[in-house]
């Protein structure tokens, strides 16, 4: 099942005091992006993060999630309503993500 925009566009919002928050569209789902960095994405109308320590930390009871079939599991953020919460989330995680790669 493909991730409605109407969702996505949701996500966005709840992000944009980051004001760094990009997104590319892979196969009916969203990458999302924190500062160049890979911090999860948008799967089935669900908001996933990578499992970083900081991302425990911030949410020790998160369910895991397979966003795909073979992918690795990430982190369910299930507090998408407050956005205070999700930049203080992606913030911590920007220190522990590694840069993009060049190309």
């Amino acid at each position: 099942m493909a991730s409605k925009k109407e969702y996505l566009d949701f996500i966005l919002d709840q992000l944009s005091p980051l004001g760094e928050v990009s997104f590319r569209r892979m196969m009916g789902e969203y990458i999302l992006y924190y500062q160049g960095k890979i911090i999860g994405g948008i799967y089935d109308d669900r908001f996933l993060v990578k499992r970083t320590l900081a991302a425990e930390r911030l949410m020790p009871d998160a369910p895991l999630e397979v966003p795909y079939p073979g992918a690795k599991e990430m982190l369910l953020v299930d507090n998408v309503d407050d956005p205070a919460f999700l930049a203080q989330l992606l913030r911590a995680m920007a220190d522990e993500l590694p840069a993009p790669k060049t190309r």
